[in-house]
């Protein structure tokens, strides 16, 4: 077993395909696919389904991706330690975030202290944000659920409350508030499961006897907000993240508050990283002015 095979095999795998794999490692799709068979014939185990031009891990392959996914960060790791003297020039932050709206400060301080550092911001749910952690997909990650685990490092945001929104012209438009029990007897636009804020408002109806039933799901809360947008139904945010858009109108729920706690989180293992360190210290400054 030799470096060069498991850096092909994990470039396959995290890539989807010996031709991505290929281009990121600026090498040729032949040379990929020999480095992976060598390992495979090797080892006598059979690491990818490959089916026409489709490739997946077979369950072999699963467990190795792994232990890769763990040995690349540590090389990761250990190239940053040793690069330290030259200082937070270059490098690549990942972040995935259920709403982009809570770091934007963070990541314009951020960007001035250190311009040439790439940073990505994808989005995700609570549940997709917690598994690209754990992948090393990510190296920091926003969330509306505290996870309540040793091994993740949390730096709180802000707390806000779950507010209803609906279009400029809806039946709903001219309340400001109104129970939860009058919003459900309009059609509603709800996240996909898995979302933190679809799951609060699911536990508040049951505890009132309330059935949700969602007219329309989608995935994302820019979707829900376009779709609300169009005059079809009733939407539901964090007040924080609800911001100024003159094409809804928000609704605050009457009764108990459903409180929407928003928080910076990383891998305590990963924590010493100096990007990942550089960029909580900013966010730490900001979330306690």
């Amino acid at each position: 077993m030799r470096y060069v095979q498991l850096r092909a095999f994990h470039h396959v795998a995290v890539c989807g395909g010996f031709s991505r794999a290929a281009e990121a490692l600026f090498l040729t799709q032949p040379a990929i696919s020999d480095q992976v068979r060598r390992l495979e014939e090797e080892y006598e185990v059979v690491l990818f389904n490959r089916q026409k031009k489709q490739v997946t891990l077979t369950a072999q392959g699963q467990q190795l991706l792994e232990v890769t996914r763990r040995m690349f960060d540590t090389e990761q790791q250990a190239h940053d330690l040793l690069a330290e003297s030259r200082g937070l020039s270059s490098g690549t932050l990942r972040i995935v975030a259920d709403a982009a709206h809570h770091l934007l400060e963070i990541l314009g301080r951020f960007r001035a202290r250190y311009p040439g550092i790439q940073v990505t911001v994808n989005a995700g749910n609570t549940e997709s944000v917690v598994t690209s952690l754990f992948n090393f997909e990510a190296d920091i990650g926003v969330l509306g659920e505290i996870p309540a685990r040793r091994e993740f490092d949390i730096l709180m945001l802000n707390t806000s409350p779950i507010i209803a929104f609906v279009s400029h012209d809806h039946p709903l438009a001219a309340a400001s508030t109104l129970s939860l029990a009058d919003i459900v007897q309009h059609p509603l636009v709800l996240r996909e499961r898995g979302s933190k804020t679809r799951h609060k408002l699911e536990t508040l109806a049951a505890a009132q006897g309330i059935i949700l039933k969602p007219m329309i799901e989608a995935e994302g809360r820019e979707a829900v907000r376009e779709i609300v947008t169009s005059g079809v139904g009733v939407g539901f945010v964090s007040q924080a993240e609800f911001g100024r858009d003159e094409r809804v109108r928000p609704i605050f729920i009457a009764g108990p508050e459903m409180l929407m706690e928003e928080a910076l989180v990383c891998l305590r293992e990963r924590s010493g990283g100096k990007l990942v360190k550089a960029f909580w210290d900013i966010a730490r400054d900001v979330s306690t002015r």
